[in-house]
Formats: C-alpha cells, structure tokens, sequence
C-alpha cells in the first residue's frame, strides 16, 4: 500500500534530520487528517436523507399489508445503519453540545424505552433504577445515546437473550451509571482495549459504540470503564458491568433556583443566562414546544417567555405551565405590547410583563431576584361566603357593579371610603382605579389588602395599558373598563375573573 503524500514527507524529513521539513511536513498531515474527518462526517450526514427515504417507504410498505417478515428484518437493518452513521459523524464532530444542569432518570429511562420496543430486544430482561434527584450539568440527548449504547452493547453480547440492569446511585456527591449484563463476559485480551474503535467482541456489533460512549462520556467530564464484579450486589454477579462516573455536584441538588428562558432569538437567551447565570440555574428553550418538554421532565421555580414564539405563543406557554403544576410563575416578554394581551396575562396570572427592548436591565434582574426568592404561590382555599366588596365611591357605578354580581350569583358590599371594616375574608374585590379615597396604585394597594388572598378586579374609567400593567403587577386577576352602559356583559367578564359561572 502505497504512503500517503504528507506521511511519506515527514519520515523522510526525519530521516534526513530537517526539523523545519519535519515540522512542516506534521502541520501538511494535521490538516489532510481534519480534512478527511471533516469531509466524512459531511458525507455520512448526507448519507441520512435515502436512508430516510427507504425506512418511510418501508413503513408505508408495512401499513399496505405487506409480507411482514421481510420488511422487518429491513426495519431493523435501516435502523442499524442509521446508528452507525450517528456514531461516525459523533466521533467525527469536533464541536461540544450544548449542556444543562438536569436529572439524569429522564434520559436514561428515555433510553431504556428505545431500547425496549426494539423487536431485537425481545427476549431481554431489562431492569432500571433510575431515581429522578440525581442532577448532572449535561446534554440530555447525548446520555441519552450513551445508555442505549451500553444497553445495545449488552444485547449484542448476549445474542438477543439474558438479563440487563441499569442502575443510577451516588458515591459521596458523584453520580454513578452502572449497565450490567450477564452475559459471556469481555475477554482479558479485550479488556485494555474495548473503548477503542472497531474494538469489538460481539460478532453483531460495528466496535463504534464503546467509543461513543467514551466521547460523550469526556464530553460531560466523566469517566467511563469496567467496574469490578462485585460492583453490584447481585447473585449471581453480573459478568460485565459498565461504570460511568461523572463529576462530584458542588451543589446540593435541589437548592439552586432554576430559571426557564425561553425565546427564540439566541441573543436574547444570552443576555439572561449572564444576567443569571451566577445567581441560579438558567435552562433554555427556542420555542414553546421544547420549554414544554423541559417542564415536563422536571419543574423550574420562573419561567421568562417571549409572547410571540415561534409555534406555541408564550401565552398558551403559560396556560400549559399552569396546567402542569398550578404554582407556576411566568413573566411575558414582548416587543409588540397590547391591551388585548396584557389583558389576556391578567387572567392567566402572570407575574409581570415586560417590554422590549428593556429600560435598564437592572430593574429586570431585581425583578427576577425577588420573584425567585419569594415562596411558590399556594392555591388559595375556596371561599365559603359569596361576598364581594366593591371599592366604588360614585353612587351610579356602585348600583351597576352591586347589580352585575347579583347577576352572577354574588352578593356586594360597596364602601365609598378607605375606612375598612375588618369581617371575614371575601369572596373577591371589586376595587375602582377612580377610587377618590385611594385612586390609581393606592387603590390597588387597598384592593389587594381586602381580598386577603381572593381575586380582586380592576375597573377603569379609561383603561390604559399603564392601568393595565400597573394592575397586573399588583396582582390584579383582570383589569376590565367601567361597561356602564352593559351591565350583562359586566356581570360575565367578573364572573370569568372570579372563576364562577353565570346562572
């Protein structure tokens, strides 16, 4: 076999003693080595198009009533290849994965089902014990890759048959992943090498796997190796078993606040994560559709959302948040301010809305400071009385409000001054921007302290978007105009903010 060009230039430099040949010679070879790298990890990348063309039509193949032998065993070969291509452009690919602090169950057990409902897999026996408070600062996709590579790795060796286990645990503050197989076990001759490519004992495998797992393993700042025997305590003991030790946690899992941002320009994520970083975990999201997925694998104590995302608008963002767990906090971003939104924020109960571009980025850092220290809101008891007490010192609109709560089944108190009578906790509070004993933020500030933890309503003779954001930072559960002339449609809007329906 004939010596490639730059290889057979630096062996005859040192041949010859010529340190600036030999030199020039390596930096020639350095770069025909990245460009071949390159260039293969571009030409396996490609090579991903057809074979998404043969695995769709063999799907369709499939649904049309086809022979299902045959298109399976193609099933399962399309799926191999697809892995080989993913583990040769991994190794290939030079640029690390985005990280972030998360609980490593979710990509193990995400592995786990990969691994489950491949018909190669039938015949194993898979066992996990994955605990969900075990965090590691990370890229979930690609542990996710490491444990089903160690996962494919056991089923290989064991021919399609036999028991595997997957086990997380902690050593001190460190987390351990262990993937057990009791199967033929490694040769001794194969023990010093079984991470290197091509290295393989299994006459199914490629020998890519192993190495895979050792980059994203150095990816993560772990350690990955075979772990003695004894390593777990079953009888009998496992034949081989695969030990990923990953970085001892300097935090406690559990006591730093994590913040959610989520906004489909990079720039703007960037500013907040060096805005927050150093205070609290910062997990980002391009879009409403990931944040959801990041929310669902574990909880954030504030969510930081653009209004308009690609997709699912934050928005609906914020009421699939409050559907996942009612103690969400969300703050709006948005660029294009409205009524209509702002009023929208209102009724889901978002903590602040903020406009683009920002006044002064300090006043958004307070703000995110105090809301991650304050304690998560708690749902508030139902109450047992059906009062509601208006704030309203005009006779006329006292008449139409009291009226309008009639309509929806409550019944009013209007005080026309700020002197309070101390009574049991109302149902709600109807407080009046216009309020002359305590107008604007001093009336909202007398609303709030009324309600006693129960909605209060904002009405407006002219309602603005000041009105609006001043109301909705009070807390405020909609800020709504003065309908005097429809006292229907007041009786529904305040029933919508109270949660109760119109008889």
């Amino acid at each position: 076999m004939e010596t490639p060009a730059p290889l057979a230039q630096l062996l005859q430099a040192l041949d010859a003693g010529d340190v600036p040949a030999a030199r020039a010679a390596a930096a020639a070879l350095q770069r025909s080595g990245l460009h071949a790298t390159q260039l293969a990890a571009e030409v396996l990348h490609e090579l991903r198009q057809p074979l998404l063309g043969v695995k769709a039509y063999a799907q369709l193949l499939a649904e049309d009533g086809g022979s299902t032998g045959p298109l399976r065993l193609l099933m399962a070969q399309v799926e191999r290849m697809e892995q080989i291509v993913s583990d040769f452009i991994r190794l290939a690919s030079e640029r690390p994965a985005p990280q972030q602090r998360l609980s490593l169950a979710a990509p193990i057990w995400a592995a786990a089902k990969i691994f489950s409902v491949n018909p190669d897999s039938a015949r194993m026996s898979l066992e996990v014990e994955a605990p969900e408070d075990i965090f590691v600062q990370g890229n979930s996709r690609l542990i996710e890759q490491l444990t089903l590579n160690l996962l494919n790795n056991a089923r290989d060796a064991m021919s399609g048959r036999g028991r595997v286990k997957v086990v997380l645990t902690t050593v001190g503050s460190a987390p351990v992943l262990y993937v057990a197989d009791w199967g033929p076990g490694i040769p001794d001759e194969l023990r010093e090498k079984i991470f290197e490519p091509y290295v393989t004992a299994s006459k199914r495998g490629t020998g890519l796997g192993l190495s895979v797992c050792r980059r994203i393993a150095q990816e993560h700042d772990a350690r990955i190796d075979l772990a003695p025997h004894g390593a777990l305590r079953d009888v009998p003991p496992p034949a081989t078993v695969f030990r990923v030790l990953f970085p001892a946690s300097e935090v406690a899992p559990g006591r730093r606040k994590r913040l959610l941002v989520v906004d489909d320009e990079t720039i703007i994520r960037m500013v907040f994560r060096d805005l927050m970083g150093k205070e609290c975990e910062v997990i980002e999201a391009a879009s409403g559709e990931e944040a959801l997925d990041l929310l669902r694998e574990s909880p954030v104590d504030l969510i930081v959302t653009d209004k308009n995302l690609p997709g699912l608008s934050g928005l609906e963002l914020a009421q699939q948040a409050r559907r996942l767990s009612a103690s969400s906090r969300v703050i709006l971003m948005t660029g294009y301010p409205s009524l209509v939104t702002t009023q929208q924020a209102l009724e889901l109960g978002v903590v602040d809305y903020l406009l683009k571009p920002f006044d002064d980025i300090r006043e958004v850092r307070a703000l995110l400071r105090s809301t991650l220290s304050a304690p998560p809101p708690q749902p508030s008891a139902v109450a047992q009385v059906k009062r509601v007490d208006v704030l309203e010192d005009n006779p006329a609109t006292a008449a139409q409000i009291s009226e309008a709560l009639e309509l929806a089944g409550l019944e009013a108190r209007v005080l026309p001054t700020s002197e309070l009578i101390a009574l049991e906790p109302p149902a709600g509070v109807v407080v009046s921007w216009d309020f002359a004993p305590a107008y604007g933020r001093k009336a909202l500030e007398l609303g709030k302290a009324l309600a006693q933890g129960a909605p209060f309503v904002v009405l407006a003779e002219h309602l603005t978007m000041e009105t609006a954001l001043e109301s909705l930072r009070a807390g405020a559960a909609a800020c709504l105009p003065k309908l005097l002339s429809d006292t229907t449609a007041l009786s529904r809007e305040l029933s919508r903010a109270f949660k109760k329906g119109v008889p």
